[in-house]
């Protein structure tokens, strides 16, 4: 089982966005790869660190992190978080919560060394049924990313030095203060084109068509968005690839209606069949499933097949199937049929006895959500 994001930078859940940074801050100094070489160990740290910082420090991330723990975040090479953190991704994305006291990790990242730049994301949509929905599906999908034409060549910025970064020192009334920014001339990647191929760019890119295939959890919901690492665009030069956020869009099905992890189904049966009893094949996400009404079934009564809804996105089970039984009333009556409800007005079988165990409308909308 994945280890507690709390846990791993020793927080609680009620810890400040101001605690959650100096926390990471201690974890990542404590297990740089400048302070411990050749220590798989602090390296596997200093990346868990890291991924947990990534979904704890966002607003959001972190909301569905409380919500749905690890499974929020699995699929698709990346979830809804970023599993799977290289030393790349953590030193572009963090390396300036190390302030000066470590270089980057291999020449990259953070504190002085030089810097790789990330490609840009792409965002695609992916409608889902609510059998894809209830039992998760593997999507593949073709994207239009952009990627190194062959043949590119890069070179050191002469500019920055291949730092990625420039320096500025002003002078002010406290003194002489130092600032860095990323160069203009490479922006940031410390490299600028030096042989582009006649299908390139002015970068050295080119657009071209991938299949890739993303794995989408069951329990997924509408406007939930995965990350698919490293399946974005390229960046010029040494720079490391961006991501694909992929949005989440359901369909609606014709005969059940979701609420969280629970599916209904209005069932709707003749008078002759609540009074005689009946069985009935009903939709589901797993296929036809076939139940029984007892006779003298009532209308709005709640039938619960436990564990026929959908998965829960945290790991925990699955919701229920709730069929709302509807006695149906015909508007229009034969001389007949008339004849014989005129005869059964005032028989005392036919009177509304409503026992103790015919519980009322807001009862059974409790209990539904209970």
């Amino acid at each position: 089982m994945k280890e507690d994001f709390y846990s791993i930078l020793g927080i609680s859940k009620s810890a400040s966005a101001a605690e959650i940074k100096k926390a990471y801050r201690k974890k990542a100094i404590e297990y740089h790869p400048d302070k411990n070489q050749g220590d798989p160990k602090a390296e596997e740290m200093f990346k868990k660190a890291a991924e947990a910082y990534e979904v704890l420090s966002d607003a959001d991330k972190k909301a569905r992190y409380d919500q749905f723990g690890h499974a929020a975040f699995e699929g698709g090479g990346g979830g809804f978080g970023g599993g799977g953190m290289n030393m790349d991704d953590i030193f572009s994305q963090f390396g300036d919560i190390f302030g000066g006291g470590f270089g980057g990790f291999g020449g990259f990242g953070g504190g002085g060394g030089q810097r790789r730049v990330k490609g840009s994301n792409l965002r695609i949509r992916v409608k889902l049924n609510l059998e894809e929905v209830a039992n998760g599906v593997e999507k593949k999908v073709k994207v239009r990313r952009k990627i190194q034409a062959d043949g590119v060549t890069y070179k050191t910025c002469a500019t920055c030095g291949g730092r990625g970064q420039v320096t500025k020192v002003t002078n002010t009334i406290l003194g002489r203060m130092q600032t860095a920014a990323a160069c203009s001339s490479c922006g940031g990647s410390g490299q600028i084109l030096d042989r582009k191929p006649t299908d390139a760019d002015s970068q050295g890119m080119k657009v071209a068509e991938e299949t890739v295939s993303i794995k989408i959890p069951a329990g997924v919901e509408e406007g939930m968005q995965l990350k698919v690492g490293g399946k974005g665009n390229d960046a010029p030069g040494n720079g490391i690839p961006g991501d694909l956020l992929v949005a989440i869009e359901t369909e609606d099905h014709k005969t059940l209606k979701r609420e969280g992890d629970n599916l209904h189904y209005d069932l709707y049966v003749s008078i002759s069949e609540a009074v005689l009893g009946t069985s009935k094949e009903i939709d589901s996400v797993g296929g036809q499933v076939r139940i029984k009404l007892e006779p003298g079934i009532q209308s709005g009564k709640i039938l619960r097949l436990r564990g026929k809804g959908i998965s829960s996105l945290n790991g925990y089970g699955s919701g229920d199937l709730l069929v709302h039984v509807n006695v149906w009333t015909p508007k229009e009556l034969n001389k007949e049929q008339k004849e014989f409800f005129e005869r059964m007005r005032n028989n005392e079988n036919f009177e509304p006895k409503p026992e103790k165990s015919d519980k009322s409308f807001f009862e059974k909308v409790k209990d539904m959500f209970s």
